[in-house]
């Protein structure tokens, strides 16, 4: 990966998880559906040279019936937990997060075979109102950029 997703930040180190192994994961019934996990940590760095932290998980399942029931499913855990959700469209919901007291944004995505799943978190000492643009712009463009990439099967391995 050579450029940030968003204009005027530069990506720091990255750590990306890309597996082609099919793992297990138990669905309804005691059905088991299969599907691939891939994933990636990033570090960005702001224009102010503080640093935002960024990760993304995509699961593609073997049919968009069983992403469909995994989406649901952490849909319905966050309304649990009071967690939101915060509607983005018919499949996506954007959730406030926290690493150790730095303020995020999480969005969760289900389109046919894939959920994706994109948390960005501001540097420490940052409030959610301050930075919530800019983290809103942050999971927006990764979750897309990671989407198009795992969809493109020529590209060696998903990244933001």
């Amino acid at each position: 990966m050579d450029a940030a997703p968003v204009e005027g930040f530069t990506l720091g180190g990255t750590t990306d998880s890309a597996s082609s192994d099919a793992r297990e994961d138990i669905g309804e019934s005691g059905a088991r559906a299969l599907y691939r996990q891939t994933g990636c940590l990033a570090e960005l760095k702001a224009p102010d040279g503080m640093l935002w932290k960024l990760i993304t998980r995509a699961s593609v399942y073997e049919d968009s019936e069983a992403a469909r029931h995994a989406y649901r499913v952490k849909e319905d855990l966050d309304r649990a937990h009071g967690r939101g959700p915060e509607e983005f469209h018919d499949a996506a919901y954007v959730i406030p997060a926290d690493d150790q007291g730095r303020p995020g944004r999480t969005l969760l995505l289900w389109n046919g075979d894939l959920v994706l799943t994109v948390s960005a978190f501001a540097p420490h000492g940052s409030t959610e109102q301050d930075v919530r643009k800019g983290l809103e712009r942050i999971v927006r463009d990764t979750a897309h950029r990671t989407e198009e990439g795992l969809r493109d099967h020529d590209a060696p391995s998903p990244a933001p």
